[in-house]
């Protein structure tokens, strides 16, 4: 399983995803040509620069046609008669939709009127299926990103001077970790948004990989304050099933019994939840109280928010993002005289057996459940010496 990961702490747009991916390692042949298929008549360019201090790739594409006002369909037709591969094909239809969908939000119009503006330009058009075609070519399975730099400030439009983020981008990124650092202006385009809105399976830290290639695309401004790059980490992901990035939802709860409480853990779990514990507190005027803590994977916290606020009697949660470290195991079958028994390990010899077959046996055979626990750790001893 190869993994791309974005770090766009300084914004992310279209031309900087696709000079980052080719200096991570994409045929720059191999992409010149999928472009130039489209035949929007343009010509392409691919130099190396420096971003305070940084090597990056910088690409840029240079035509002569001015349309900008396209509708999605017309989109569809330049990308369906271009030589890609049905994944970046069906990435970049993907892309286009997705910011089609936020145009209209932010118009209110129906998606096949939404006329696309800057974007509708053919230097965007090549940005988005060039930066399919590129994670088609490093053979990427997924795509992460870290937390964006919106930046700050305001940015002409067709629509006039408009605050950062510009409303689609804001659209765009809705439900996604998202942040103001560094010089005023935009750091993150509704290209570059609409790519990793579409693309990347979660936001925020990097996930545990072996780390194969970096590359770095060049933004088209210089900063005094940091490299104007967005980079790209290329790895195959280890062994560990728990992804590292995760969300912490909390809520201090002192009106619930513990059977809604003990309720809400199990509807929790059940939704996927990859922990949730219940701790002693006092809150304010000496109120016993209990702490309700969930760790979950991003992408499930606002189902598992919707069961917090159903189950309890909260009127508020505490949404927050943490690193999680953990080694990858391994599942060994062992037998005992009260049957098999599954032991996990993992390869610093920390083991032990599964709570749940061990419950299982000593019901099944009538004996106390530290008995079966003992013998599947003699067990598993014997099989690893």
């Amino acid at each position: 399983m190869k993994i791309c990961y974005f770090d766009a702490f300084s914004g992310v747009s279209g031309d900087m995803t696709v000079g980052a991916l080719l200096d991570a390692g994409a045929e720059w042949p191999a992409l010149e040509s999928a472009l130039k298929s489209l035949q929007l008549g343009a010509s392409f360019r691919l130099e190396k620069t420096m971003r305070n201090g940084i090597a990056a790739s910088k690409f840029s594409v240079e035509y002569s046609d001015q349309k900008k006002h396209r509708h999605l369909p017309d989109i569809e037709k330049i990308v369906s008669v271009g030589e890609l591969s049905e994944k970046a094909r069906t990435n970049s239809l993907a892309v286009f939709k997705r910011l089609a969908e936020a145009e209209a939000k932010a118009h209110n119009l129906p998606v096949g009127k939404v006329h696309f503006h800057e974007v509708g330009a053919v230097d965007s058009i090549c940005d988005i299926v060039g930066a399919c075609v590129a994670l088609d070519l490093l053979a990427v399975n997924e795509v992460h990103c870290s937390r964006i730099n919106v930046g700050s400030g305001t940015v002409e439009t067709e629509h006039g001077t408009l605050p950062v983020p510009a409303p689609a981008t804001a659209e765009l990124l809705q439900g996604k970790p998202i942040y103001s650092a560094g010089p005023i202006t935009e750091l993150t385009t509704p290209t570059g948004a609409a790519i990793m809105a579409t693309l990347a399976t979660s936001f925020g830290s990097l996930p545990a990989v072996k780390l194969l290639a970096q590359g770095f695309g060049a933004g088209d401004k210089e900063f005094s304050s940091h490299a104007n790059v967005v980079r790209v980490l290329i790895g195959e992901k280890t062994g560990a099933a728990e992804a590292t990035s995760v969300t912490i939802l909390e809520a201090n709860i002192d009106d619930s019994t513990p059977q809604v409480l003990g309720y809400a853990m199990d509807r929790l779990l059940d939704a996927g939840a990859l922990d949730v514990t219940l701790t002693p507190i006092f809150m304010k005027k000496n109120r016993p109280a209990t702490l309700l803590s969930v760790i979950a994977l991003p992408e499930l916290a606002e189902q598992l928010a919707a069961i917090l606020f159903v189950e309890t009697s909260t009127l508020g949660l505490r949404i927050f993002q943490a690193e999680r470290r953990v080694l990858a195991r391994n599942i060994a079958e062992v037998e005992t005289s009260f049957g098999k028994v599954r032991v996990k390990y993992n390869q610093n010899g920390s083991f032990a057996p599964e709570y749940e077959d061990c419950r299982k046996a000593a019901v099944e055979k009538g004996v106390p459940l530290r008995a079966v626990i003992s013998e599947a750790n003699q067990a598993f001893s014997k099989l690893k010496s």
